[in-house]
């Protein structure tokens, strides 16, 4: 039924129906003052992962389904004012974190001064500003289904409770990930709430944040209704835009990790505000020809109760090549190695298990509605339990 339904819009009688859908869900207003837009992705991913799952999957089943609708409404109110949400219905902001799920991911009110874009203020919920990778993280733009090492590899940290000891920290590292109370460097686009600055001056850019929840806050911190503001987090990034192939960028993230239920864990006398993210990092991006290059690097430092400072380095490099204006390829190197602590003998131990991965990846943009993409991925860990060693994944995405 799915190829039926996938042949249906490939024809011309198809990419018909998708333009007069483009069409019809714009709206201006006579003089132009007001506009809405309404878009929207539908994607159909499959997963086939050893177990166990890898990354932010969250489903142990070896064979995988996972649908999504995304909604996404623009509107513009003169020059000056802009307004976005998104609407998410699937299977958990994560595939199988949930059974099904439908929720606002994103919402925001922005408004700009002035029409070259020197300044902009934003509030509401929406992607953190750190990194390059978070501008092009939907399944239209990303080369490839899942995300980066460093947005989706669970560590060891976790975020609901503190730690009972320095030994039973050290002793996490040899059991299978818990998606459910541990951390990655950052949990996918971040989107918590809070308001930030941006904009561009000649061949700078810059942006900071001040938001709910840190970089690493799980998805159900994001909601500013639900988690609050004692501890805010503050993040920025200054970027530099040499000529039209070269963007650089340095991001840095200062705030706790830690949930308000981790409390009770900590040692007497400390609250979550002690124990901070600390991150700094450098993106890259270049573009020429048929060639895309994009790198990021990431140092985060967490601090763990009753273990001291846990530091990590987590990285990627990809590549992507327009085979031809419709087929592409890609390739990604990720890696991350984590830092020592004591051991509880007079020496010192890795407090996670140092990891690498390999993805490749094919597209296929069939029209300007449809595109397809399959992936490869596998993966060393050190320790005596692989994670996911191997991923195939499917990908159809159709854009209105």
């Amino acid at each position: 039924m799915a190829g039926v339904a996938v042949a249906g819009l490939l024809s011309a009688r198809g990419q018909a129906v998708l333009d007069k859908i483009d069409d019809a869900l714009t709206w201006e207003s006579p003089k132009r003052k007001v506009r809405l837009d309404l878009s929207g992705l539908l994607e159909a991913e499959t997963y086939r992962v050893d177990q166990r799952p890898p990354g932010l999957l969250f489903s142990n089943d070896e064979y995988y389904f996972n649908p999504r609708l995304s909604l996404f409404g623009d509107a513009r109110f003169g020059p000056h004012f802009y307004a976005f949400t998104q609407v998410r219905i699937d299977r958990g902001f994560d595939p199988g974190s949930e059974d099904w799920d439908a929720r606002f991911d994103e919402y925001f009110l922005r408004y700009t001064p002035w029409e070259d874009g020197r300044v902009n203020f934003q509030a509401g919920k929406f992607a953190t500003v750190a990194g390059n990778w978070v501008a092009r993280h939907d399944s239209w733009q990303n080369p490839f289904i899942t995300a980066p090492l460093p947005y989706e590899n669970v560590m060891v940290v976790g975020d609901l409770a503190g730690p009972p000891s320095a030994a039973q920290f050290r002793g996490r590292r040899a059991g299978d990930d818990q998606k459910s109370k541990w951390l990655p460097v950052l949990w996918g686009p971040s989107y918590a709430s809070g308001a930030s600055v941006f904009g561009r001056l000649e061949k700078f850019d810059y942006a900071f944040e001040v938001k709910n929840a840190a970089l690493s806050s799980r998805p159900d911190s994001w909601n500013a209704f639900d988690f609050g503001w004692e501890n805010p987090t503050v993040t920025g990034r200054v970027g530099l835009r040499p000529n039209a192939s070269w963007n650089a960028g340095v991001s840095g993230s200062f705030g706790s990790y830690l949930q308000p239920s981790a409390s009770a864990s900590l040692p007497s006398g400390k609250d979550v505000g002690d124990y901070r993210q600390i991150t700094v990092g450098q993106d890259i991006s270049y573009a020429r020809h048929h060639w895309q290059f994009w790198g990021e690097i990431f140092l985060s430092r967490f601090e763990v109760p009753y273990v001291g400072n846990a530091d990590t380095l987590a990285y990627y490099l990809e590549a992507k090549y327009k085979i031809t204006t419709q087929l592409f390829a890609a390739m990604r190197w990720n890696q991350q190695l984590f830092g020592e602590i004591p051991n509880g003998r007079g020496g010192q131990e890795s407090w996670d298990n140092d990891i690498w991965r390999t993805d490749f990846s094919v597209g296929y943009r069939f029209t300007r509605h449809i595109q397809a993409k399959l992936q490869y991925s596998y993966s060393e860990q050190e320790g005596g339990r692989q994670q996911g060693q191997q991923l195939v994944a499917g990908q159809v995405t159709v854009k209105f």
